[in-house]
């Protein structure tokens, strides 16, 4: 049996996670709350972590956010994507997802181990998962302690984004209170631009394709709001054959939604890569700039 099979078979959603999920498609922007602060992650409950076309969904399935990690000039940072699973346990089958690192994007990747949480419970005021052995309450030889913490962000967000709440994470094992990878106790979110990535393409997904005009969206903090993109030939280090910029709805305390047309309808068709970015007014002194790239083919 797979491990995301197990998992979604010994997993307990309760009511609280399908009724988070129950507004899906309305809203899919990303965290957006007015009295947000540098020190405080904004509130999931506006709908942010809600996709804003679930696409073809039915009554087996739904859409949900699920966090991976992938490489920037700040070190590993959260970035995600929005999946759809299996209605009847989401919550599982999003963790599934996320401890095997199970991303389109090939760009991302998990800090978990081989193996998965045994179960999973949305609370009125805490979820609660369960570790599949003892080995997780410590970290594995070679993991930092930063890449332990990031680790558990994945799992926060995800879990957060689903349950449409900003609810601390307690972990089990065999039912009694643990530790994951040795943090100690309950574990909540840290704020988004110590952990997520400075720049995130919402649309269009990894393997899109695209033609005439279509809109890209995603989230960033970004200098001035200023969001560059790029349309490059071929692969990520490909030749730019369009560029322009979107203007996100704020930046510096958190991420913002920005979304922007582009049109493609004067490119040959073939294959291309768009590629959002942080804005560089220090032209690579401080690492250069965030980027998250998507591979599109042009019809």
């Amino acid at each position: 049996m797979s491990s995301r099979t197990r998992l979604a078979a010994l997993a307990s959603v309760s009511a609280l996670a399908l009724a988070g999920l129950s507004g899906c498609g309305s809203e899919g922007q990303d965290p957006v709350s007015s009295d947000a602060t540098p020190t405080q992650a904004a509130d999931p409950s506006d709908g942010s972590d809600e996709p804003t076309d679930p696409g073809s969904e039915s009554a087996d399935t739904t859409t949900v956010p699920v966090y991976f990690v992938g490489d920037t000039p700040q070190g590993q940072r959260l970035f995600r994507e929005f999946r759809k699973v299996e209605a009847d346990n989401p919550a599982a089958e999003a963790l599934a997802l996320m401890t095997a690192g199970d991303a389109l994007d090939p760009d991302y990747d998990t800090l978990y181990p081989s193996g998965s949480f045994t179960s999973v419970e949305i609370g009125a005021d805490k979820i609660t998962v369960g570790l599949p052995d003892e080995s997780w309450t410590t970290a594995p030889d070679g993991m930092t302690d930063d890449q332990a913490r990031m680790a558990a962000q994945q799992a926060v967000y995800t879990l957060q984004g689903i349950a449409q709440k900003r609810l601390p994470l307690a972990f089990t094992l065999d039912g009694a209170p643990a530790d994951l990878f040795g943090l100690g106790g309950e574990v909540s979110n840290d704020p988004e631009t110590d952990v997520r990535a400075l720049v995130n393409v919402t649309a269009p997904e990894q393997g899109a394709s695209v033609s005439g005009t279509f809109t890209a969206s995603g989230a960033s903090s970004s200098f001035e709001a200023n969001t560059p993109w790029e349309i490059r030939e071929g692969g990520a280090d490909g030749k730019v054959v369009k560029k322009g910029f979107a203007t996100a709805e704020g930046w510096m305390d958190k991420l913002y939604p920005w979304e922007t047309d582009v049109d493609v309808s004067d490119l040959p068709a073939g294959d291309y890569t768009f590629v959002a970015m942080t804005d560089d007014p220090s032209e690579g002194e401080g690492g250069g700039p965030t980027v998250d790239t998507k591979s599109i083919t042009i019809q």
